[in-house]
C-alpha cells in the first residue's frame, strides 16, 4: 500500500546539485530514494540530511548508465515506498579532453560520458513512468548553459548537455499530459564540480564571473535545487521547458 507522502527518485544525489534536490524535496515533504554509483558514504549522509526534515529514505547503489541496475533501483524504489511522484535525472560525468582538442578525445570516455548523461535518462524515465503516469508527476532533468550556448567545457559534455535539451523537449511532448518534463541549465556553479575544471584558476574566474552576471555572484547548488522543487511542485501548466539559473549571465552577455 502506498504512503500518502509524495515520493521523489533523485539519480546522483549523493553528492552536489542531486543532494541539494533531494534535501529540498524532504524539506518540502517527499520521502527520498538517493542514489549513487560510487559514493556510499555521501549518499548515506544525504539520506541522514533527508531524515532530519522527516522523510524516509531509501540509499540505492546503481550505475545509471546500465539498464538492468536502472530497473532493479526502480523496482526497490516502488518496493519501498509503493510509489514515484517525481523523478530528478541529475546523475553526470564529465570528460578529460581540452575542449579545443579533438585529438585528445579519447572515444571511450566519449561514450561513456553520453552513456550517464544521456542514455540514462531514457533509461531511468522509462522505467519510471508506469509510477509517473499514475501520480500525474513530474520530470526535472540537469542540463547545462552549455547545452545551450559554446563554453569552453570538454566536448563530450556539452554535446550530452545539449542531447539533454532535445530529449526533455521530446519526452514532455511524448509523455504528456499525464508527465510534465523539464530541464534546469546552471551556469558556472560554486563548489567542486567548477574547481576540478578550473584548477589553480577557480577563485579568480569565479571572481570574474561573478563581476559579469547581474546579480553579482555565482550559481549555488541551493539555487538550482530550488528551481528544481517549484518546477515539481508549482508551474503546473509548464513542460518542455529549459530553465537556466545563471543570475542573468547569459542573458546579458
Amino acid at each position: 500500500m502506498a504512503d500518502s507522502r509524495p515520493v521523489a527518485l533523485v539519480t546522483g544525489s549523493a553528492t552536489g546539485i542531486g543532494r541539494a534536490e533531494a534535501i529540498a524535496l524532504a524539506a518540502a515533504g517527499y520521502d527520498v530514494a538517493v542514489n549513487y554509483s560510487r559514493s556510499a558514504g555521501a549518499a548515506e549522509e544525504t539520506a541522514a540530511a533527508c531524515a532530519e526534515h522527516g522523510a524516509k529514505t531509501v540509499v540505492i547503489g546503481c550505475d545509471v548508465a546500465e539498464d538492468t541496475q536502472v530497473k532493479a533501483m526502480v523496482a526497490e524504489t516502488l518496493a519501498t515506498f509503493g510509489r514515484i511522484d517525481a523523478l530528478c535525472n541529475n546523475a553526470g560525468i564529465t570528460s578529460t579532453a581540452p575542449f579545443k582538442d579533438l585529438d585528445a578525445i579519447d572515444l571511450d570516455e566519449w561514450d561513456r560520458v553520453m552513456s550517464v548523461n544521456v542514455r540514462s535518462i531514457v533509461q531511468v524515465t522509462r522505467a519510471c513512468v508506469p509510477a509517473l503516469r499514475d501520480a500525474k508527476g513530474a520530470i526535472v532533468n540537469t542540463a547545462s548553459i552549455v547545452g545551450l550556448r559554446p563554453g569552453p567545457q570538454p566536448l563530450a559534455y556539452s554535446t550530452s548537455k545539449a542531447a539533454v535539451v532535445a530529449l526533455t523537449k521530446t519526452l514532455a511532448l511524448a509523455l504528456g499530459p499525464d508527465i510534465r518534463v523539464n530541464a534546469i541549465a546552471p551556469g558556472w556553479m560554486e563548489g567542486e564540480w567548477m574547481e576540478r575544471m578550473l584548477g589553480d584558476n577557480y577563485d579568480r574566474l569565479m571572481e570574474r564571473r561573478a563581476k559579469m552576471t547581474p546579480l553579482k555572484r555565482c550559481v549555488t547548488d541551493a539555487d538550482v535545487a530550488e528551481t528544481a522543487l517549484n518546477l515539481i511542485q508549482s508551474n503546473r501548466f509548464v513542460t518542455g521547458e529549459i530553465i537556466v539559473i545563471d543570475g542573468g549571465f547569459a542573458a546579458s552577455t
